[in-house]
């Protein structure tokens, strides 16, 4: 097949599945906006690729305003044309699109129509429903009006998808009620293969003065759906250890500005260095907030499953990465608004090195045990072949 993968923010997981199915003899062309402010995976070329693979990218030509929304959306429908023609051009058999604003991922179902091709809609979040929750708070007449756009946006295009594979079951209830169909549950992964486990004393952690101190380590953005007070209170409370924040935007910005000397921000780090940059903490740190639950399954709580670390995460019990780490026992999960239990669950973390270890332990077996690209890509293609003929 001829497989056009869109993952707008260029993640590395699904990067991965892109070179896995080139690596199947299919051709594909692995999509994505580089310039999105965001955790990169390996994006670039690399010699052991192989002859089918490609890499392609969607470029404004200016600045992405991420943080303003009338700017924002102008760009986002630019960008959904920017991927409609790419996908024109290219002309595959199908189109795997995800992980993107709506106004993108409907470019995307327009170039597959336009050319005939299948398309499969990889539903990462329930954009729609956080749009609406997010900005009726915000604007309450307003931002209600436009949830309830993006909200029916959301509907058709999942409806017009010829599958669509979601990151977890919890999302089929509210897909089956909105009348779509063929919907396949294949749950988020990480590179593991690619993140190296590195010892605690490395090349990082040594530059950053992370040896011989206890640390906790964020990595990953903080947008809307994540609350920085936790991880500024967190280093409030534990004075004596190290807080590290590797993220980028208006919420780093924030806990920047706090000024507290055991809070340390630093920018996204490169790919590469991923395996040492999580490998320097001794507990690893995931926060969303209670309303989205629902809609968001934060991946960046498979990523540190692969470094060998406990998760202290202040996640809605009801999600799915807050069951993954007490189910495997990999860590302590709270819920957001129980700030009380998030810090007692760093203090028990940060006295006891003996759980600290056992629990990263089992991080890192439940990593090993599952996240199998080569299985992850039989299903992928699979459910792709199925949905390469598109529905009348």
């Amino acid at each position: 097949m001829r497989i056009l993968v869109h993952d707008y923010p260029g993640h590395a997981f699904p990067v991965q599945l892109s070179r896995a199915l080139a690596h199947r003899s299919h051709a594909v062309r692995h999509l994505c906006f580089k310039e999105f402010q965001a955790p990169k995976g390996p994006i670039e070329r690399r010699m052991d690729d192989p002859a089918g693979f490609e890499l392609g990218f969607l470029d404004l030509g200016e600045a992405f305003a991420k943080h303003s929304f009338a700017k924002r959306w102008v760009q986002e429908r630019r960008l959904g044309a920017l991927a409609r023609a790419d996908i024109a051009r290219w002309r595959p058999d199908i189109v795997l699109a995800g992980n993107a604003p709506l106004d993108v991922q409907a470019g995307s179902l327009a170039g597959a129509r336009d050319v005939g091709a299948g398309f499969v809609y990889w539903l990462q979040d329930l954009v729609g429903v956080a749009i609406r929750k997010i900005l009726s708070k915000r604007m309450p007449v307003l931002g209600d009006a436009i949830g309830l756009y993006y909200e029916a946006m959301e509907r058709r295009l999942l409806r017009a998808a010829d599958a669509v594979v979601a990151i977890t079951d919890d999302f089929a209830p509210m897909l089956r009620g909105w009348g779509v169909a063929n919907i396949h549950t294949v749950e988020n992964w990480a590179a593991r293969e690619e993140i190296a486990v590195a010892p605690r004393d490395n090349a990082f952690a040594r530059a950053h003065g992370l040896v011989g101190v206890t640390t906790f380590v964020y990595s990953g953005t903080l947008g809307m759906k994540h609350d920085p007070s936790l991880l500024r209170d967190l280093a409030v409370a534990r004075p004596e250890a190290r807080v590290l924040v590797i993220s980028e935007g208006p919420g780093a910005a924030w806990l920047a500005a706090a000024n507290l000397p055991n809070l340390a921000v630093l920018p996204f780090q490169p790919f590469e260095k991923l395996g040492e940059t999580l490998a320097s903490a001794d507990v690893l740190v995931a926060v969303l907030e209670s309303d989205a639950g629902i809609f968001s399954v934060p991946s960046k709580v498979l990523t540190y499953l692969c470094a060998g670390r406990p998760i202290l995460a202040a996640i809605p019990p009801e999600n799915l990465a807050a069951r993954l780490i007490g189910r495997e026992n990999a860590g302590f999960a709270v819920a957001p608004a129980d700030r009380a239990g998030f810090l007692a669950a760093a203090k028990t973390l940060a006295e006891n090195p003996d759980l600290r270890a056992a629990q990263g332990a089992k991080a890192l077996d439940y990593a090993r045990r599952t996240f199998d690209i080569a299985a992850i890509a039989g299903r992928f293609a699979a459910i792709l072949e199925s949905a390469s003929h598109p529905r009348p």
